[in-house]
């Protein structure tokens, strides 16, 4: 019973998690059979989160908070949570995956930003999860006892044991997971319509006593309205918001959802409609004939945990007492299942993104199902059940956890909103901005009085992002980047969704590769999210006077009409740039840092050997952005590139900028991509599989679709790469800029340069 008691008193019996996934891995789920739940699903699964768990444990504290205004409180309560739901249906159409928050703020902040919203409310949920878990068992062995002394006598001690419910509790989130991994669950159909049915019955009885009831007792029962004045209706809208949260858990699993820029937003309000429909009437009754002759306020006093049973007793009897624990035992179990089932998927979503391990993100081939990410998140609950002393106040936290991602959630879908204009979400939010304004400041408010009310979940909070913080930055950092990087690339919009609009410099002084250079641009920076920046310098000797001699003009003007016509028929929106300078490349440098580029495109036509310098590798020592650097044939396009060979050496900076290349050219056309790493012939057979993994481990943060990865055993490795590279259109390779003195190409680049034709990019990330 202890156990119970701390964690109803924590005041936050909920639901809720957040999980993504990538639509390439949506399509997969498809051929499995994971996109199975349409509305009557979708919404079974915020129903079986939010009706029954918040009102059996928080009606007692909203009534001993301020009185028969608790029915206003929820009302209230109801409306912000509305005003939520809206925000969460326009994101979830924009961006139909799961994940729910963390899909929004992956789409729309940064990946770091993302990380920390998904990592904290995975932590909320798992405690949700261990709240109706210890919910379920309390109530379930509340239940044997109770029949036990109906049936056999005095109930045996045993049973009134907190260990007792602690195992309950384990056992049943053990079968759950089994349950789980073995088959994808919606909102478990049979269980919502009991418990329905069981309030129905809670409040069709109430309203019968109700109407034999005088008008006079009626009117009394709810006199004082407001028992401690409108601070205690604050106070109560404060402890029970969290019972009316539940609706996000559909946006939480939207990659498995049938049509889901249409079921998301009809699920995620009905789901609320239907929890309000039983609350508002079933605290009705509890106020008016539930009370009997005491104050519903007093009464709550006494019986915080126990008002709703006593109440049912008052009207109904004992089967009124049996309603509400059989009300209790099936609420805390779907609570716990739909909490277990969405929690699973953003442990599932962070491995996919890379920033969790990526072994979480394994599909059971035969069920389809993230049997890893389900046994993980089950065991965490399991050892919070077992060993948190103080589970209260980590309820407390993820109250407060979910509040802030609610109020951020309004936040994005303002950000949303204006950054999407070319692509709008399907479902709009009426009284825009109104709704996501007056909902994230209520959000706000009640997160505040959240940290007032218990100063514990603040700490909580705390050290948990502190916890995930050093996590993230020591194992997940650099993949989750790449594959941010590799995101963008297949999906140019989520640059501007994350109100970026980056700036690809293109200096060209021979014009014979200028398509090439500009499709080269347009990959890297898409024309409808970014600019390219076409520069051409009018190289003016000393003591020039452009009456005089009009060559360096004229040559200015040739190049630029090129320029133009090559954009023209690239289809590319570029826009030029003419200055005159003695140092072009001094030039080159001060328009970049002007314009504050975040790429140089540069164009080469030979790589000299070891001995000359390329004039452009000066500007190394200038530029403080990537670099590109192209060499290609006469008349070579982009486009012409279907077989890519990437030889990867040890180091790794680069990967970024290469990462949003490859995805920027495979959204174009379907390429033939392989990575190629070459190993001394000496290298141990352990060396040589731990190679290959990490080589295959690269390409799949590099590229999401299916390339070859392959490790060679070979003293030359130049003449392994030239033989793979005479089968390839292009290559590309990557060099570390370790100081602004260094020159681009080192030697192994200079060498391959001399004995192999293939086009080839050379790619250097700022430092």
């Amino acid at each position: 019973d202890q156990v119970l008691a701390g964690a109803l008193a924590s005041r936050v019996y909920y639901r809720v998690a957040l999980a993504k996934v990538a639509e390439d891995d949506a399509k997969r789920a498809r051929r499995i059979g994971h996109h199975q739940l349409g509305v009557a699903g979708a919404t079974g699964i915020g129903v079986g989160a939010i009706v029954g768990g918040g009102i059996l444990a928080l009606a007692g504290v909203a009534f001993s908070s301020t009185g028969p205004s608790a029915i206003l409180a929820f009302a209230l309560n109801g409306g912000i949570a509305m005003l939520t739901a809206l925000s969460f249906a326009e994101m979830a159409s924009k961006f139909p995956e799961s994940g729910g928050t963390y899909t929004f703020a992956r789409k729309v902040l940064s990946v770091e930003a993302a990380f920390f919203v998904g990592w904290v409310v995975w932590f909320a949920s798992i405690v949700a999860a261990v709240l109706y878990a210890i919910g379920f068992a309390y109530f379930a062995t509340l239940m044997v006892t109770d029949l036990w002394q109906l049936t056999a006598g005095n109930a045996p001690a045993w049973l009134s044991d907190g260990r007792v419910v602690s195992g309950v509790a384990v056992a049943t989130t053990v079968g759950l997971a089994i349950s789980l991994v073995r088959r994808t669950s919606g909102g478990g159909l049979w269980i919502n319509i009991a418990k329905i049915g069981v309030f129905g019955v809670l409040v069709l009885a109430g309203l019968i006593a109700l109407i034999r009831q005088p008008s006079g007792d009626t009117a009394a029962s709810l006199r004082p309205f407001f028992s401690n004045g409108v601070g205690g209706l604050v106070q109560a809208m404060g402890y029970t918001f969290i019972a009316l949260q539940g609706f996000d858990l559909i946006a939480a699993v939207g990659g498995e959802i049938r049509d889901p820029a249409k079921t998301l937003p009809k699920a995620m309000l009905l789901s609320l409609v239907i929890a309000l429909a039983v609350y508002i009437p079933l605290l009705f009754v509890i106020a008016t004939v539930g009370s009997g002759e005491a104050s519903i306020a007093n009464m709550a006093a006494a019986n915080p945990e126990s008002i709703v049973a006593v109440a049912a007793r008052n009207y109904l009897g004992p089967f009124g007492y049996w309603l509400v624990i059989a009300a209790g035992v099936l609420s805390m179990f779907s609570a716990l299942a739909a909490n277990l089932f969405a929690s699973s998927r953003i442990a599932l979503a962070m491995a996919r993104d890379r920033t969790l391990s990526q072994r979480l993100s394994e599909i059971d081939s035969e069920r389809g199902t993230p049997a890893m990410a389900i046994i993980v998140t089950a065991l965490l609950v399991v050892v919070i059940l077992l060993v948190l002393p103080n589970v209260s106040a980590a309820g407390a936290a993820s109250s407060l956890i979910f509040l802030i991602t609610f109020a951020l959630a309004h936040w994005i879908t303002i950000l949303v909103r204006q950054r999407s204009e070319r692509n709008p979400p399907p479902f709009l939010t009426p009284w825009f901005p109104l709704v996501p304004v007056l909902g994230g400041v209520s959000c706000v408010g009640l997160a505040v009085f959240q940290a007032l009310a218990v100063p514990e979940a603040g700490t909580i909070t705390a050290v948990w992002l502190g916890a995930g913080g050093f996590l993230f930055m020591t194992l997940f950092a650099r993949r989750a980047r790449v594959m941010n990087a590799a995101s963008e690339g297949h999906d140019p919009e989520l640059v501007t969704l994350r109100g970026r609009s980056p700036l690809v410099l293109v200096p060209v002084a021979n014009p014979q590769n200028a398509e090439a250079m500009i499709g080269l641009a347009d990959a890297l920076v898409p024309a409808h999210v970014g600019r390219v920046l076409l520069q051409t310098v009018v190289v003016a000797p000393p003591e020039w006077d452009p009456n005089a001699d009009a060559v360096p003009i004229e040559k200015s003007k040739a190049v630029l009409h090129e320029l133009l016509r090559a954009s023209a028929n690239a289809g590319v929106r570029a826009e030029t740039l003419t200055s005159i300078a003695e140092q072009p490349m001094a030039e080159i440098s001060r328009v970049a840092e002007l314009h504050q580029c975040g790429t140089v495109l540069l164009g080469l036509s030979e790589i000299y050997g070891e001995s000359r310098e390329s004039p452009l590798e000066s500007l190394l020592s200038l530029l403080d952005a990537n670099v590109v650097v192209l060499r290609s044939k006469k008349d070579w396009r982009i486009g012409d590139a279907k077989r890519i060979l990437i030889p990867v050496g040890g180091g790794g900076d680069q990967q970024h900028l290469r990462a949003l290349l490859l995805g920027s050219l495979q959204r174009k056309a379907k390429r033939e991509i392989a990575f190629l790493r070459v190993l001394p012939t000496a290298t141990s057979a352990d060396d040589e599989r731990k190679a290959r993994k990490a080589l295959h481990r690269l390409a799949q943060d590099e590229v999401r679709h299916k390339c070859d990865a392959d490790v060679v055993l070979s003293d030359d490795p130049l003449s392994t790469i030239v033989e793979r590279a005479s089968n390839a259109d292009l290559v590309i390779m990557g060099v570390q800029r370790q100081g602004r003195n260094r020159k681009l190409f080192g030697q192994f680049t200079r060498q391959f340069a001399q004995r192999s034709a293939c086009p080839m990019i050379v790619m250097s990330r700022k430092g």
